[in-house]
């Protein structure tokens, strides 16, 4: 069972076509513009620069006829990556300051508002151990995201996230 999802040209599916079933770093050598999408299998992360870059959309499985000006998304998507499957637990620590310094507070579970639970303005480093998550940068899973699979975060400000601020986040479930 791979992941699959289809990218249209034109809303409601019409328009030229482009399938992905693993990460695509550049697609803009197959299509020009984006409306609408489909995705049969898996979750994918969305980006509207290549190489991963830019503003990121989460999709799950499900039909999107007209997903751009539904998300308030522009016309351009660029890369995708694919979220892999993941059944086991969920693992993360969260730090005040780059490197993982200053206080920590490690989540096993999807976190509505930073501030509410720890306490906390904001983090600027985290270590993903387990599973994958969405950090949304204001409370209550609005706002723009950003996807973290497991690794070490020493430095959001690298990454080219500066400017961003993460206030909740969300475990990515298969479902």
């Amino acid at each position: 069972m791979m992941s699959r999802i289809t990218f249209y040209e034109d809303r409601n599916f019409q328009g030229r076509s482009y399938e992905c079933t693993s990460d695509c770093p550049d697609m803009s050598s197959y299509m020009s513009r984006c409306h609408s999408c489909r995705v049969e299998r898996g979750c994918f992360m969305v980006y509207d620069r290549p190489n991963y870059m830019g503003n990121q959309y989460f999709m799950r499985r499900g039909e999107y006829a007209d997903y751009m000006s539904m998300m308030g998304m522009s016309d351009t998507i660029r890369s995708c990556r694919m979220i892999p499957m993941y059944r086991g637990s969920y693992r993360m620590r969260i730090y005040e300051r780059d490197n993982f310094q200053g206080q920590m507070y490690e989540l096993m579970d999807d976190c509505e508002s930073i501030m509410d639970r720890f306490s906390m303005s904001n983090f600027m480093s985290c270590n993903v151990m387990e599973g994958h998550w969405l950090m949304y940068e204001q409370p209550h899973y609005r706002g723009r995201m950003w996807y973290m699979r497991p690794g070490e975060y020493r430095n959001f400000m690298s990454m080219g996230m500066s400017g961003m601020r993460f206030m909740s986040m969300r475990r990515i479930m298969d479902s």
